[in-house]
């Protein structure tokens, strides 16, 4: 039997949703996609994006879904170049830290820190990017002793292939098949939540065998990393890029490394996936986008979310994408 789902904002397109409650209420935080006439590249540059909207609910499958406006703008953004893409937000002390990624004059993604006393916003952001910060999709986790840590990176247009130990490098390259996939990066954040702690580690994520998938892997990592927890298990989940998949892999810290479990979702229609995974009101859901509304067209992306089920080993049950309906 098919799992319901929901297309949770059809009056606009947007996609990347990072979820999060915030006192008793789930909050949406997803990108804004909008028509620019750019044409289509590796690069993404069609992806264009230049605000975020914050959206809430009390009931994901049947509630009204509040879209509380604008919270942050390119234009508000001091270091702005282009390019808004997936954003996280963290809370700490009564006060809203919304994590960007946006290309600086030099089209050079940087994470950006903007504040706010409330969930929805508006966001007021820092004068300058954080620095050591690099390459795309923040995803923020707290840990259950008050640390805070964000995942980040994503090859191609997410520049991840121009740095090799948190440096960037002379000539941007991709690993072989029968090399090391790229890793994502997590690093701990300051205590005021505005730099980085350490420098950035990466994300190591191990098969069967217990040696680092291959670049070749239809499972390695591409982009859009999350972090949760269930059980006392570090669940690590990403995006696979040109191969479509939303997978996860399982560890013991959340600095890995980290097992490679399975498939949370098959392909969609459009060539991005990309989401989010949480608990509200006692159960578990994927959010994640499509681009069926829009006809196909992979820039005009539209919100959805699906229940998430376990075993009960822990090891969570595949969903369909639209791609194979």
């Amino acid at each position: 039997m098919k799992k319901e789902e929901r297309y949770l904002f059809p009056a606009d397109y947007m996609a990347d949703p990072s979820v999060h409650v915030f006192n008793g209420r789930l909050y949406i935080y997803p990108s804004h996609d909008r028509e620019s006439g750019i044409p289509e590249n590796d690069n993404g540059d069609h992806f264009d994006m230049n605000d975020y909207h914050v959206l809430s609910t009390d009931d994901v499958m049947q509630g009204e879904i509040v879209d509380h406006g604008v919270a942050l703008k390119v234009s508000d953004i001091p270091w702005a170049g282009r390019q808004l893409w997936d954003c996280d937000i963290a809370c700490k002390d009564g006060k809203y830290y919304l994590y960007f990624p946006l290309k600086d004059r030099n089209d050079i993604f940087r994470m950006g820190v903007a504040i706010s006393d409330k969930p929805e916003g508006p966001f007021i952001p820092q004068p300058d990017p954080i620095r050591g910060s690099y390459s795309i999709d923040a995803a923020v986790f707290r840990d259950d002793d008050g640390s805070y840590y964000m995942y980040f990176g994503g090859i191609w247009g997410g520049q991840l292939q121009r740095y090799r130990d948190n440096k960037a490098i002379e000539s941007p390259c991709l690993p072989a098949d029968n090399e090391s996939a790229l890793p994502s990066r997590v690093v701990k954040l300051s205590d005021d939540m505005l730099e980085f702690a350490e420098e950035p580690r990466p994300v190591i994520v191990l098969g069967e065998d217990g040696k680092p998938l291959f670049a070749g892997d239809p499972h390695r990592f591409f982009e859009a990393s999350w972090m949760h927890k269930y059980k006392g298990k570090y669940y690590f989940s990403y995006s696979t890029g040109d191969t479509h998949l939303l997978c996860y892999a399982v560890g013991d810290n959340p600095y890995g490394p980290f097992t490679y479990q399975g498939v949370i979702l098959t392909p969609v229609v459009g060539w991005t996936t990309h989401h989010s995974i949480a608990e509200y009101k006692g159960k578990w859901y994927l959010f994640h986008h499509d681009c069926v509304p829009s006809g196909g067209k992979t820039w005009l992306r539209s919100l959805k979310v699906v229940e998430l089920e376990y075993d009960e080993e822990g090891k969570i049950q595949t969903i369909k994408g639209s791609a194979d309906e």
